[in-house]
């Protein structure tokens, strides 16, 4: 037995702190953005329409004093589908059981009643604390942000909100990046880290790479087929017999729509459509899981899928 070490308090190192964090926030308020800045890397998926984001897809900001675990909640609205209730089930169960809250407002826009909506629902939330983080500060003037500013303050007070921070991000720099995890970090508990070093997101390949698809899909149609698109990934099996050096990954996905009459939309003339989104998310992919793919994409119609909850299980919600 040696002697006993007195340690003194200033030589504690800080204790090592690991939670779960959601942004919350209306289409377009910069969430995923910010979700991929501080992971560093693309994971969620970024579009400007809302409801891109179905699934739980989580980041993981690795720092040497803690671990930073993003959940993007799919997006909160007022639910108009079966799809949309139970929606917004998932991201009340989820917002009670993150550690910290990150309501996304944007900069440029006065706040209005999506917002407001998202506050008042965030209110009943007691427990978990909440950040407001106002983004796409670099659209506005001192003068702009500083009512930004004044305005959520205030609309904190109003709904019985108490702001553990409020703030401002412009996401193009690395330093208003680092001061976002600076401040969630305290917010957080305690405890080892939760996910090995390394990992970027724990969300299974077959998910991404239906949302990249998805992604692919979308762009261009976006004001045709705003969201009644699902991409269902059936199968990624290595191709055999071929050289070590040489892999090749078969992915058989289906996209899945609404109505027959949206089906030449999504193929378009003599197939071009579907085959630049095969194109253009198979680059994505490949850059996703570092190997070569091929890629073997079908169109299939589901009736009314957003409203059919036997529909909505098969597509994974």
């Amino acid at each position: 037995m040696g002697g006993m070490s007195v340690r003194t308090p200033s030589s504690e190192p800080a204790a090592h702190r690991a939670g779960f964090a959601c942004f919350v926030g209306r289409p377009n308020a910069g969430k995923s953005t910010l979700t991929n800045a501080l992971v560093g890397q693309k994971v969620a998926i970024t579009s400007n329409r809302p409801q891109t984001t179905r699934h739980t897809v989580r980041g993981i900001v690795h720092r040497p004093e803690a671990q930073l675990i993003l959940v993007d909640t799919p997006g909160l609205h007022k639910p108009r589908t079966l799809l949309g209730e139970r929606l917004n089930d998932v991201v009340r169960a989820t917002w009670a059981e993150v550690d910290v809250i990150g309501f996304c407002l944007p900069a440029d826009q006065k706040l209005g009643p999506g917002d407001r909506y998202i506050a008042k629902e965030l209110a009943e939330v007691k427990k978990t604390p909440k950040v407001a983080i106002v983004t796409k500060t670099d659209l506005v003037d001192s003068k702009a942000l500083a009512e930004q500013l004044i305005a959520i303050d205030q609309l904190g007070r109003e709904l019985g909100i108490e702001w553990a921070q409020i703030i401002p991000v412009s996401v193009v720099g690395e330093k208003q990046v680092q001061l976002v995890s600076d401040l969630l970090v305290p917010l957080l508990p305690e405890g080892p880290a939760l996910y090995p070093e390394g990992d970027l997101t724990d969300e299974p390949e077959q998910v991404m790479v239906a949302e990249l698809i998805r992604e692919a899909a979308l762009e261009g149609v976006r004001d045709e087929l705003p969201h009644s698109i699902a991409v269902v990934v059936e199968e990624m099996i290595p191709r055999e017999d071929r050289p070590a050096d040489r892999p090749l990954l078969d992915i058989h996905a289906y996209l899945y729509i609404e109505r027959p009459s949206q089906k030449g939309i999504i193929i378009g003339p003599k197939g071009k459509r579907l085959k630049d989104v095969g194109t253009k998310s198979r680059k994505h992919i490949e850059a996703l899981l570092g190997t070569p793919v091929f890629l073997d994409l079908h169109v299939k119609v589901a009736k009314d899928w957003q409203r059919d909850p036997k529909q909505l299980r098969k597509l994974g919600f």
